[in-house]
């Protein structure tokens, strides 16, 4: 199937993916889990709000037992808000939250390194992306990653971060710490970085760089949000 068909028929792949999954007997966090992806972009999928790869989608049809021809020509299952419903509901069954967009929120140290957070997609030339159209993964901890480019392959992820006021890369304060390297720029707001034995802070219009292999961890103690834009290298 081409990307042009895939794209056309989004709309009614979502809910269809959700029934494969259902009678597949697998949760959000396990179909994600064996995708190597996160569970906030499998629920996207199932709500219509982000296309998968054509690549991704024959791995799905393959994990759930249904051919991708299924897929397409089954009569579509639940509408959006039995999408939603389900999602809050398997929130519950998983220990996660769940975003105002029906979404689950997923812990940061769920996954090791951000090069799990969003699927990988083949190489373009040219990647353009807009508001309230990008692929976007919401912490447990109201942290907020969103992708700016599509085609940056598997060795680096380009994105803005939002931290909201008195948050943290993770609820317990726990040290994070992964293979690669990432570099950030705020623009608004300020943020506290401990990276091994330093910690410092951050102000709009300061810049870091750090070896992501130091535990390290991002934290906002203002009252206002802290914004940046963020670039993260990972090794092959």
């Amino acid at each position: 199937m081409s990307e042009g068909a895939l794209s056309m028929s989004m709309g009614q792949l979502g809910p269809r993916l959700r029934e494969a999954r259902t009678r597949a007997g697998l949760s959000l966090r396990a179909t994600a889990r064996a995708l190597g992806v996160s569970p906030s972009f499998v629920s996207q999928m199932e709500n219509g709000k982000s296309q998968p790869s054509v690549a991704t989608l024959y791995s799905l049809a393959q994990l759930l037992g249904v051919s991708v021809d299924e897929l397409f020509a089954a009569e579509a299952g639940a509408g959006q808000g039995d999408v939603t419903s389900a999602a809050e509901q398997e929130s519950v069954e998983t220990g996660e939250s769940v975003s105002g967009d029906g979404a689950p929120r997923t812990a940061r140290s769920d996954f090791g390194s951000p090069v799990n957070a969003f699927p990988r997609q083949a190489n373009g030339r040219v990647s353009v992306t807009r508001p309230g159209e990008r692929a976007r993964l919401e912490m447990n901890t109201g942290v907020v990653w969103e992708r700016l480019a599509t085609n940056t392959g598997p060795d680096f992820d380009f994105m803005e971060i939002v931290y909201p006021p008195h948050s943290s890369s993770t609820t317990d304060g726990t040290m994070l710490q992964h293979a690669g390297y990432e570099f950030g720029y705020l623009l608004e707001g300020e943020l506290e970085i401990t990276a091994g034995f330093d910690v410092f802070t951050i102000k709009a219009g300061e810049a870091m760089g750090m070896d992501s292999s130091l535990p390290h961890l991002l934290t906002n103690r203002g009252d206002i949000p802290a914004r940046g834009i963020w670039f993260v290298a990972h090794p092959r």
